[in-house]
């Protein structure tokens, strides 16, 4: 009887999720951005992570630009771990590879349990059976993969062909075959004939994981191996060496791998599932009313069937519309028949040719400290809502062409300025003149909430130089140093804040 192995769940923070622009966007991507029950894609996945049993830490694989995000995730979660940073996207092979090197220097036997943090499965106890039942395989050197039962004929999902059943291992089986993506009517004939969909959920021993990728693309494990032989830490942030990741081939584990490897083992997970690949996928997890409409936000339907709306912020009315998603965030609209929901990406492609920054950005952009969202801008000014969490704090830094003044609604902040260190509470104000060096601080325990009004010749993001930073973030290439007239603010500038006097407005 196999003994109980330590699990290392591994779970893929790195995709885009092109398909569901606008709320999905390549700075704030699906795994951050789609909620479920208010809670996102990466925390439900963490969530799944913390009912497996025996599980002595996780790996979390993204990029560079999410890492704080997921940092926070881990942490609200409880969960410990490493962080691990991949330079560039490579696909699914090389970032798997590292995660099993990693692993597999310290435990070999350690069964890696690989999760995408972008799905939705809302049958937790099935899948968490599922996953133990792949966990015992996997202790005997198979490569595992989960297969989700389908629902209906879908060409937006490779297949998989179970085998021969494997002894003692209940409904596990040897994969005969992985199948491309089908049309529609291939894919009903792989259904009759017992194929299941293939999710991207694996389950492996570290060891056999790292072996297999050698034996069957050395040039992808060489290069993975240098990269994670040269890693650099940062607390729980691990570096790929870029040179070397970056010489890897791109391309999935299932072409690298597991279509060229004989054990591998696929273990059917019965539950509902699904990748939210689409704005109809992500329609089909909420409730509908009785003429079939579903909403996320505040929507009215009048005269309307089978539509779906995501209106977070405003009330979103639909009046005799059939069959029609309507997507709206602050600065972006789609609205498109459901039929047509798979051409979303068409229309990303279409925008990253066109440079457009709705592609990238939200109008609300996180950070390691909270968020900042534009709310107006004009010629030479503009206003953002900043938030700041319990303990957290900005880089002290300075501008080389905007001043900027701070307004506090909520919560209190600690502000530096030049030489100066004060308190701002609710309805209080301050200036930093251009060139100022400042900080601001949340030394309480509710979140900070502030106002502020930027003015200036350039308002960019990339006018903030970072004298220090708790974070790690560097300060931008080739800037100067303030003058010292700059750094400290001049006597004319005070009041250093203001605050309403006895019966002044409030």
């Amino acid at each position: 009887m196999n003994t109980k192995p330590d699990l290392v769940p591994v779970v893929l923070c790195g995709g885009a999720g092109t398909r569901l622009w606008p709320l999905s966007r390549q700075a704030f991507p699906k795994q951050f951005a789609v909620e479920v029950e208010r809670a996102s894609l990466l925390d439900l996945t963490l969530a799944r992570v913390k009912r497996l049993e025996g599980v002595a830490s996780c790996v979390a694989v993204t990029g560079e630009d999410y890492r704080f995000m997921v940092a926070e995730a881990l942490h609200n979660a409880g969960l410990s771990g490493s962080i691990l940073l991949e330079p560039m996207a490579r696909n699914t092979a090389p970032a798997l590879c590292a995660a099993a090197l990693q692993i597999a220097a310290t435990n070999p036997e350690a069964v890696m349990v690989i999760l995408p943090s972008d799905h939705f499965v809302s049958d937790s106890d099935k899948f968490t059976a599922a996953i133990s039942s792949a966990v015992r395989v996997a202790q005997e050197g198979w490569w595992v993969t989960l297969g989700i039962r389908p629902t209906k004929p879908s060409s937006a999902y490779g297949y998989i062909q179970p085998g021969a059943m494997i002894a003692d291992h209940g409904t596990a089986a040897q994969v005969s075959q992985f199948l491309e993506k089908p049309d529609a009517g291939k894919a009903e004939e792989l259904i009759g004939a017992g194929c299941v969909w293939n999710a991207g959920i694996f389950v492996v021993k570290a060891g056999t994981a790292a072996d297999l990728v050698a034996k069957h693309a050395p040039e992808i494990h060489q290069a993975v191996q240098a990269a994670v032989a040269d890693i650099a830490v940062d607390n729980q942030f691990f570096r790929l060496q870029p040179d070397a990741f970056s010489s890897s081939p791109s391309i999935s584990i299932d072409y690298a791998v597991l279509e060229k490897e004989t054990r591998v083992a696929v273990v059917p997970y019965e539950g509902d599932w699904s990748d939210l690949g689409s704005w109809d996928a992500v329609a089909g997890v909420h409730a509908a009313d009785d003429d079939g409409n579903r909403s996320e936000g505040d929507a009215w339907f009048s005269s309307s069937e089978n539509c779906f709306v995501h209106s977070p912020d405003k009330l979103a009315v639909v009046l005799g519309m059939k069959d029609v998603v309507v997507v709206d965030t602050p600065d972006a609209l789609l609205v498109t028949s459901r039929d047509q929901v798979e051409k979303v990406k068409t229309v990303v492609d279409d925008l990253r040719t066109a440079e457009r920054s709705e592609l990238t950005d939200h109008r609300k952009v996180a950070r390691p400290w909270g968020t900042f969202e534009g709310i107006d801008r004009g010629d030479r000014y503009q206003v953002k809502r900043i938030t700041v969490k319990p303990g957290a704090q900005l880089s002290l830094q300075y501008h080389h062409h905007r001043a900027e003044h701070w307004i506090v609604v909520k919560g209190i902040a600690k502000v530096t300025r030049g030489e100066e260190t004060f308190l701002l509470r609710e309805n209080e104000s301050t200036y930093i003149p251009l060139g100022a060096v400042h900080r601001m601080e949340n030394p309480g325990k509710t979140m900070l909430e502030l106002i502020e009004v930027q003015s200036g010749s350039y308002l960019g993001e990339d006018d903030i130089v970072r004298v220090e930073d708790v974070y790690g973030r560097e300060a931008e290439p080739g800037s100067a140093k303030p003058a010292q007239s700059a750094a400290k603010p001049r006597a004319k500038d005070k009041p250093a804040r203001t605050s309403p006097g006895k019966g002044a407005p409030k």
